[in-house]
């Protein structure tokens, strides 16, 4: 055969990807990417196009962001590894068009390590399988494959921060909608925003692809899709689909099953529907009000009363253990100090660390959930401190704490990580009629959760009453900018790091 020069033609040819994406099953994805890449669709593939594109025509050309919002199990990280292996070896649309020494990178970015490893893996094992590509790799590291034509795939987790200064052929951005930065409250537009231009070089073939079943009513992927599905335009194409069009191999028995434990969650899943029971528990703007610019730490003050509140962790897994001080001053409730023990640690030193902290500010005892209650209030003890379990749920500390922020009453320390924590908590009502709060799937909660502990253990010890009405009314949306900047002296005496 002569070298494939489609997409068509590295999904169908036996000497190239063919073997791996033959059979009917993989029909409504090569549907897809004919339509992405401007080739002619036979009277079947149109049919499955007006299926999942929301009505809008085939573009016309190649288009510059393909958004692939499809049902798990659809087969995305076998679709995300041939549109990789296709680019940086068959196509080769950067040749001759690189300065001396530059690459070609296509970057694949994954939402955790776990899913970043899938998916080198099945890059790995389709240039394998190619006669001519396996021989090319000249560099294999353990997250980047160089191949003798100056192009480098490139696995990696989402960090905007080191995705800057390359010429990208192509951007594969993995399970999109469930990236996570604790550092960032939009890890994903940020991450967007910084590749981009790195496309330029190399446009108007180069490509961004972004694929991931939904979650939220929020985000990049979410954004994409409320502004281009349906829409004709060249240069974006979003596709809708579920599991079962994606991948009909799939049993109709395991989606119904699904469907009967959780409906929602099923209809994301397995629907590509995003979920319209998750909502943001807190806006970005109520922290940011909240928040003291530069102060990171305050001082011990005289004749002031201190409240400690802990969240236990084991330190074998991926949570911290975290504490955080509070007090009450005025109408207000001011988070004084943080700390965070990070895995892998010795839950007894952790324990050591915390009593140290609580005992700068004069506690005497400190309170946290039920978390191995017996050994933490042993350790504790030890420790020189009273522990407390308290009977209320994280989900009930946020929902108490929530009215704290919505009426400009709560002061927070200059920590990112812990705004990022609050802005990414998402509230859901679950089928008892209660409000849910909890942090997203792969995310934590860890500093967040211990500094809403604090401040109510500083509202309740002060007596600060806040009625079911005011709890209930903080669920609206509320204009920060609405309320006084309480508490705005706080940072004239602070500690940097």
């Amino acid at each position: 055969m002569t070298n494939p020069v489609t997409i068509e033609d590295a999904m169908t040819d036996a000497d190239a990807f063919g073997s791996l994406f033959s059979g009917s099953s993989w029909l409504a994805w090569r549907a897809v990417l004919k339509a992405a890449y401007a080739l002619p669709l036979t009277t079947e593939e149109r049919s499955i196009f007006d299926q999942v594109a929301g009505g809008r025509e085939p573009p016309q050309q190649r288009v510059r962001e393909l958004w692939l919002v499809v049902g798990r199990r659809g087969g995305k990280d076998s679709v995300a590894s041939l549109i990789a292996a296709f680019v940086a070896g068959i196509e080769e649309a950067h040749i001759g068009r690189l300065r001396p020494g530059e690459l070609a990178t296509i970057a694949c970015i994954a939402s955790d390590r776990d899913q970043a490893k899938i998916v080198f893996r099945y890059i790995k094992a389709m240039l394998a399988e190619h006669p001519d590509l396996a021989d090319r790799i000249v560099t294999d590291t353990a997250n980047t494959l160089t191949l003798d034509n100056d192009s480098e795939i490139i696995v990696s987790t989402n960090n905007f921060r080191s995705s800057r200064g390359r010429a990208y052929l192509a951007i594969i951005l993995d399970e999109v909608a469930f990236y996570r930065d604790e550092n960032s409250a939009s890890p994903d537009t940020e991450l967007f925003r910084a590749l981009v231009p790195g496309m330029a070089t190399l446009a108007p073939e180069s490509m961004v692809i972004g694929i991931s079943s939904p979650h939220k009513s929020k985000g990049l992927l979410f954004d994409k899709f409320a502004k281009h599905f349906g829409e004709n335009d060249d240069r974006v194409l979003v596709i809708q689909a579920p599991s079962l069009t994606m991948n009909p191999t799939l049993d109709p028995a395991e989606r119904d099953a699904a469907f009967e434990e959780d409906p929602e969650a099923a209809s994301a899943e397995w629907d590509a529907q995003f979920r319209s029971d998750l909502a943001d528990f807190i806006s970005r703007e109520l922290v940011e009000a909240a928040t003291d610019r530069d102060v990171v730490v305050r001082p011990r003050l005289d004749r002031v009363r201190y409240h400690a509140f802990a969240d236990v962790a084991g330190g074998t897994g991926k949570d911290s253990f975290t504490a955080a001080i509070s007090h009450a001053e005025g109408n207000n409730v001011v988070l004084d100090a943080l700390i965070e023990v990070r895995p892998p640690f010795s839950p007894n030193a952790a324990v050591e660390q915390v009593a140290a902290l609580a005992a700068e500010y004069g506690c005497t005892s400190i309170e946290g959930d039920r978390y191995a209650a017996g050994f933490t209030v042993d350790a504790f003890m030890r420790a020189g401190l009273r522990y407390v379990p308290v009977e209320k749920d994280r989900s009930q500390l946020y929902l108490e704490a929530l009215p704290l922020f919505s009426s400009g009453r709560a002061r927070l320390l200059d920590h990112k990580k812990l705004a990022s924590q609050f802005v990414s908590l998402e509230r859901r009502t679950v089928s008892s009629g209660r409000d849910k709060v909890d942090h997203p799937k792969g995310g934590h909660d860890d500093l967040s959760n211990a500094a809403a502990g604090a401040l109510v253990a500083a509202r309740q010890k002060r007596g600060m009453s806040i009625s079911a009405e005011a709890v209930a009314a903080s669920a609206a949306t509320v204009n920060p900018r609405a309320f006084p900047m309480a508490g705005a002296g706080f940072s004239q005496q602070h500690i940097r790091h």
